[in-house]
C-alpha cells in the first residue's frame, strides 16, 4: 500500500483563511520560519508557515481546511525530537502546541491529573511531586520536552526497570483527527476495556494519526526515600554482568543506568570527581519505604564488592543531583568530542546486552570510529552514539547498518523511546513484515485519508 505523497502548496486565499482562525499567531517570516525548521536530528526543513493555536477548535478549524485543501500538518511540541519526526519535509504547516500548557486538574483521590500537550514535563513533575504524588516516566530531556511530544513519540526513561514508560500513564486523550472532529478515548479511571484500544494507538505514532489536545495521566503515590549506588567499573560488559546479578539476587531498582568511557569523559567535569582506571559506571537507584530501601543498599553492596573499582552511595538529595546531572547531560556532552552523530535507541534483551556491547565497540574501532554506549540498563534499552568528523559520514553510516542488524539478530528493536520519524523509517522493513507493515499503513489510511498529518514519517 502507497501513502499519497503530493500536496498543494499553501495558496494566498489559504493562507488568508488561517488568518482569519488564529490572527497574528500565524507566522509567515523567514526569520519565524526557521526557528521550526530544526529539531534535536540533524536534519532540517524550512516549513511554509506556523500556527501558534491556542484551543482544540482552532486546531480542528485548521484540520478542516487541511482536508479540504490537501495541504500537510505537522503537530510539534518542544522540538526535541532526535529522529525529525517534528519537521515539515513537504513543506505545509506546523502546528505549535506550546500554547496549550495548563495544567487542568490535579486529583489526589482518584490519583489522575488532566493537562495539556504543551505542559513541560518537568514542570508536570514538580507539580504532582508538591501533592505528594508522583509522576515516573523521566526522559532525560524532561527538562525541555513537553507532555504531549512524550506521548507522541513513546518517550521512556531511566525509570522504565520499575515503573514502566510514557504509555503505561496514559488512560485518555482528547484529538482532533484529521477530518477536523474533536474526539476523545480512553477514559479517566484506572480500568476500563470497552471498544478498541485507540489510547495506545494514538500514543507513539508521531502525529500521523491525530493531533492530541488534552490528556489524563495517571499517578501513584511519591515514593518516601530514594539512594543512588554508583559503582565503577573497568569497562562496560562487566558494568552488565554486575547488573544481571542484582536481577538474579531478586533486587528490584527503580533505575539501572550504564555510562561507557567515552560518556564518561564526556561528562566528567559534571561528575565533580575522577576514578581513575574507570571506563564505565553503573547508576542504581533504590526506592520505597525507607527500611526496603536501606535493605536494598546493603544488599547491593554485597553482591557488587568485588565487581568495580569503587563503590559508593549517594543517599541526599544534593549527592543524588549530581551524579544524574550528568547522565542527563550525556547527549549534549557528547557533540563536543566530535562534530558528526549518528544516535539510535536501540533495545535488547537483557542478558544479551554484554554480547551487543561488545559488537557495537568493535565495530566502530573496525571502521575507526569511536561508538559511545550508555543508557538504561534496566530494560535494555541502549543509547548508541557513532560519534565522526565530517569526512567519516559514509563510515558512520556502515557502523550504523552493522550495529542495528546485529540487534534485530540478537531478537531487539531499534527504537524503544525516540520512535521512527525520518531518520529510521529505512529499517522499519528490517522489523517488520511486509504484512504488518502493510496493516499498519492501512490504519494510517482510515484515521487519514489525504496523508496531510505529518507525511514522510514512520514509514
Amino acid at each position: 500500500m502507497k501513502l499519497k505523497n503530493t500536496y498543494n502548496p499553501l495558496s494566498s486565499s489559504i493562507r488568508k483563511k488561517l488568518r482569519q482562525i488564529l490572527g497574528k499567531r500565524f507566522l509567515e517570516t523567514q526569520e519565524d520560519l526557521r526557528a521550526y525548521s530544526v529539531d534535536a536530528s540533524p536534519h532540517s526543513f524550512l516549513p511554509e508557515a506556523v500556527a501558534l493555536p491556542e484551543s482544540a477548535e482552532e486546531i480542528a478549524q485548521i484540520l478542516r481546511l487541511a482536508q479540504k485543501e490537501k495541504f500537510p500538518v505537522i503537530p510539534r511540541g518542544a522540538g526535541t525530537s532526535t529522529t525529525g519526526a517534528t519537521l515539515a519535509v513537504k513543506g505545509g504547516l506546523v502546528i505549535s502546541l506550546l500554547r496549550l500548557n495548563r495544567i487542568l486538574e490535579i486529583n489526589r483521590e482518584d490519583l489522575v491529573a488532566v493537562v495539556e500537550p504543551g505542559v513541560f514535563t518537568g514542570d508536570f513533575k514538580r507539580a504532582v511531586e508538591e501533592v505528594g504524588l508522583f509522576y515516573p516516566p523521566d526522559p532525560a530531556s524532561y527538562e525541555f520536552s513537553t507532555i504531549g511530544g512524550n506521548v507522541a513519540c513513546g518517550a521512556g526513561g531511566p525509570k522504565g526497570l520499575k515503573y514502566g514508560t510514557t504509555k503505561d500513564y496514559v488512560l485518555g486523550l482528547e484529538v482532533v483527527t484529521a477530518r477536523g472532529e474533536i474526539i476523545f478515548c480512553g477514559r479517566r479511571t484506572m480500568k476500563g476495556v470497552v471498544g478498541y484500544d485507540l489510547v495506545h494507538l494514538f500514543t507513539g505514532s508521531e502525529g500521523t494519526l491525530g493531533v492530541i489536545t488534552k490528556l489524563i495521566l495517571k499517578l501513584i503515590p511519591k515514593p518516601p526515600c530514594q539512594a543512588t549506588l554508583a559503582l565503577w567499573l573497568e569497562d562496560t560488559e562487566k558494568a552488565a554482568k554486575a547488573f544481571l546479578e542484582i536481577l538474579k539476587a531478586k533486587l528490584f531498582p527503580a533505575t539501572a543506568e550504564l555510562l561507557d568511557d567515552t560518556t564518561l569523559l564526556a561528562v566528567k567535569r559534571f561528575l565533580e570527581k575522577e576514578i581513575l582506571r574507570a571506563q564505565a559506571l553503573l547508576l542504581l537507584e533504590f526506592d520505597g519505604a525507607k527500611k526496603q530501601v536501606e535493605e536494598d543498599l546493603l544488599q547491593a553492596q554485597k553482591i557488587l564488592k568485588n565487581f568495580g573499582l569503587k563503590l559508593e552511595v549517594a543517599t541526599s538529595k544534593q549527592e543524588r543531583e549530581k551524579l544524574w546531572r550528568a547522565r542527563r547531560l550525556i547527549s549534549p556532552a557528547l557533540k563536543k568530542i566530535a562534530p558528526g552523530k549518528l544516535a539510535d535507541d536501540v533495545v535488547l534483551p537483557r542478558s544479551k546486552v554484554p554480547e551487543f556491547l561488545s559488537f557495537a565497540k568493535n565495530t566502530g574501532e573496525k571502521y575507526g570510529l569511536t561508538v559511545a554506549c550508555f543508557g538504561h540498563l534496566g530494560d535494555g534499552n541502549i543509547h548508541v552514539n557513532i560519534l565522526f568528523e565530517k569526512n567519516d559520514e559514509i563510515k558512520a553510516q556502515k557502523v550504523r547498518v552493522e550495529i542495528l542488524n546485529k540487534v534485530l539478530d540478537l531478537c531487539g528493536t531499534i527504537s524503544g523511546e525516540h520512535g521512527i520519524g525520518l531518520t529510521k523509517k529505512g529499517f522499519l522493513p528490517k522489523e517488520l513484515s511486509p504484512e504488518v507493515l502493510s496493516l499498519m499503513k492501512g490504519i494510517k489510511q482510515v484515521f487519514d485519508p489525504h496523508n496531510i498529518l505529518n507525511p514522510e514519517k514512520i514509514f
